[in-house]
């Protein structure tokens, strides 16, 4: 018997920051490794920021991704200006 793909793919959710608001991902998305995690929160982060940019907005955004059981890696973009201290 060969089994569904989805059947191997691991669950990952994409929880996001923007700026002070924060919404977490309660349905997720299959896919097959944490390679494809990490392309799928740098689209989800680079759709986010332009729309942001587009509205006349610039605030610091993240994407952080975790399995069912732990976090794994955040992607971010922090905007600074000439009078930001670093």
């Amino acid at each position: 018997m060969i089994l569904p793909e989805c059947v191997f793919m691991e669950r990952f959710f994409f929880d996001i920051q923007s700026g002070r608001d924060f919404f977490a991902d309660e349905e997720g998305l299959r896919l097959p490794n944490q390679k494809a995690a990490q392309l799928e929160a740098l689209q989800t982060l680079a759709g986010i920021a332009k729309e942001s940019i587009s509205g006349g907005e610039r605030p610091d955004l993240a994407v952080e991704v975790r399995s069912t059981s732990e976090r794994l890696f955040c992607v971010s973009i922090i905007h600074r200006n000439a009078t930001t201290q670093h």
